[in-house]
């Protein structure tokens, strides 16, 4: 099925993206009269047209600079719109917003259809400023560095030139000896650029608590608890959510490093000993080539929902996936919603093991999460916080494991599969309270130094577990390992939400255990509401807690360990 999108009523049907065609357009929308509620609606929506196909035109540019970041034309045109495009348009959509809230015909429409996108046009008024358009616009540009420099990174093993995410393989090699050579060459070539990636790092800083100040802040953690529409939460409930990470799942991790230590023989694990199978088995293989993982995915998809399985199937036919690692493209993975299509592109960096498989099943979440919100009126009401999008994928990591026996048709590697997700769900809490922490640290600390922010993230990092090795004569490293983690670089402050969603997803995957059919239509019915609804209320829509409480932490929790209980041999 070829993906045929719906006709425009407002913007010319053949349109290129220059601020010369865009201007006229915006002027029309600033200067038109509004005499009704009927003909605001109507503006709404010829508002959202024309920011829907700026989106998409901003997510091709952005999706084919990270598939190629050595081409220079790409790059070209991904900073022309940055440069070019986007800091025209903020003015504007600030008066665009102000003519909106401004109008006598506001307060009359539905409330309960508005009351989130109004809260969230209030909240962009009061945070506008126009001496943040040129920093907000050299943060952009600056930020794509990080793609750059990750994206040029590889190492040598054996006469071989891989990736890092290719390389990342050999850690899971039953030959000790194979993982600590591999993890040595990623370390180094890492450690080539540290001192580039501090650099970076710094200057976003500055410019970052810059913007922060304008808008009247004392720091950026403050602003951008405010430009993320975080109204659920605090920063105190974050130290709070640390603190049950702390009390309830660093233990429990603890006492699985402590097994695997024992199994393997070991007197100290080391970070090269963390990824290895702790039975001496050889790492899972589920797939063989980026395509069977894409064709694999949507049969399991399939035989979990047939409207889920259709999604992925639209995607390949339509070439939505570039899944391949490869020299000269940004790290990581991710779903980026294309606004006019009504569709995803899937991007990410198979290097064909296990973790492939759990990234696929994550950015399939999202992306069935944007085809089934796609349909709503306005394009705002699909600009999702990332607590209600990292629900959607996180819990489609746990609920697909329900039919991994496509990946998988040995019995006993299902099962470690499955003892491997339970274990990584665990895992990821720790990461997610260490990288969250250590933002609230920087942000509220502006003037530090680097020696500073190092000591600060071993203090915090050690205070989570430090992955459960020993560090002794990696003190470096250790103090490095900031440093690959791109959210930090790209996209400040968007972490504590995985923490917070992986806890709804336990809790969304538990219900689907106790009734499928039921736990898989209240997902669902929660990932259409995109964002129409609060946080809370697409939660309870989805049967589960906005909660992240130390008790709904040890519950959780205690779930988790009995179902690894009933998996092990």
């Amino acid at each position: 099925m070829i993906i045929q999108k719906k006709a425009r009523t407002y913007i010319p049907e053949s349109f290129e993206m220059t601020w010369d065609n865009l201007e006229p357009l915006f002027a029309e929308l600033q200067s038109r009269p509004i005499e009704s509620a009927e003909e605001l609606e109507k503006w709404l929506r010829d508002r959202s047209e024309l920011e829907a196909a700026i989106e998409e035109d901003f997510a091709w540019r952005y999706i084919r600079m990270t598939c190629d970041t050595a081409n220079e034309e790409l790059v070209k045109s991904f900073q022309y719109f940055a440069t070019e495009i986007e800091p025209k348009i903020a003015p504007v959509s600030n008066d665009l917003n102000k003519k909106f809230i401004d109008s006598e015909y506001s307060e009359q429409l539905d409330e309960s259809k508005y009351f989130i996108y109004k809260r969230g046009v209030k909240k962009a008024l009061e945070l506008f400023r126009e001496e943040n358009i040129p920093l907000l616009t050299q943060i952009q540009v600056e930020q794509q560095q990080y793609q750059a420099i990750s994206g040029a990174m590889s190492v040598t093993i054996d006469g071989q030139e891989y990736t890092l995410e290719q390389a990342a393989v050999f850690l899971k090699d039953v030959d000790r000896n194979k993982r600590q050579k591999a993890w040595e060459a990623i370390t180094a070539r890492r450690m080539q650029e540290k001192n580039k990636l501090n650099d970076l790092f710094n200057s976003l800083l500055k410019l970052r608590h810059q913007v922060a100040l304008n808008a009247g802040f004392e720091n950026f953690r403050d602003y951008m608890f405010q430009a993320l529409g975080r109204f659920d939460y605090t920063p105190q409930d974050c130290y709070q959510f640390h603190e049950a990470i702390e009390k309830e799942i660093v233990p429990i991790l603890q006492e699985q490093a402590d097994k695997r230590k024992e199994a393997l023989g070991l007197e100290t694990l080391k970070p090269w000993d963390l990824d290895v199978d702790s039975s001496g088995k050889p790492a899972l293989k589920p797939f063989a080539n980026g395509q069977e993982l894409v064709d694999k995915s949507i049969q399991c998809f399939n035989e979990l929902h047939p409207y889920i399985g259709e999604r992925l199937q639209i995607m390949k036919e339509n070439n939505l996936f570039d899944v391949e690692s490869r020299k000269g493209k940004a790290p990581g993975g991710y779903n980026y919603p294309l606004a006019e299509t009504g569709a995803p592109f899937i991007f990410m960096n198979s290097a064909n093991t296990f973790r492939d498989l759990t990234t696929m099943v994550h950015e399939g979440g999202h992306a069935v999460h944007t085809f089934i919100s796609s349909n709503l009126e306005l394009n705002d009401f699909k600009h999702l916080p990332s607590e209600v999008a990292e629900l959607a994928s996180m819990s489609m990591e746990l609920i697909s494991m329900d039919k991994w026996n496509v990946y998988f048709d040995n019995a006993e590697d299902l099962k470690r599969a499955k003892r491997d997700q339970l274990k990584d769900v665990l895992k990821t809490l720790p990461w997610v309270a260490v990288v969250d922490q250590f933002q609230h640290w920087i942000y509220t600390n502006p003037e530090h130094t680097n020696e500073q922010r190092e000591a600060a993230w071993k203090q915090i990092f050690e205070r989570f577990g430090h992955n459960f090795a020993e560090w002794t004569g990696l003190e470096e490293a250790e103090l490095n390992l900031w440093q690959k983690q791109l959210h930090i670089f790209e996209v400040p402050f968007y972490y504590i939400e995985y923490g917070i969603a992986q806890l709804g997803a336990i809790a969304v995957w538990k219900n689907y255990k106790e009734n499928p059919q039921q736990g898989i239509e209240n997902y669902l019915n929660a990932l259409k509401l995109g964002y129409t609804k609060t946080i809370k209320e697409i939660y309870e829509t989805a049967g589960v807690e906005f909660n992240f409480s130390v008790e709904y932490v040890e519950e959780l929790a205690q779930f988790i360990k009995d179902e690894l209980e009933k998996l092990q041999d």
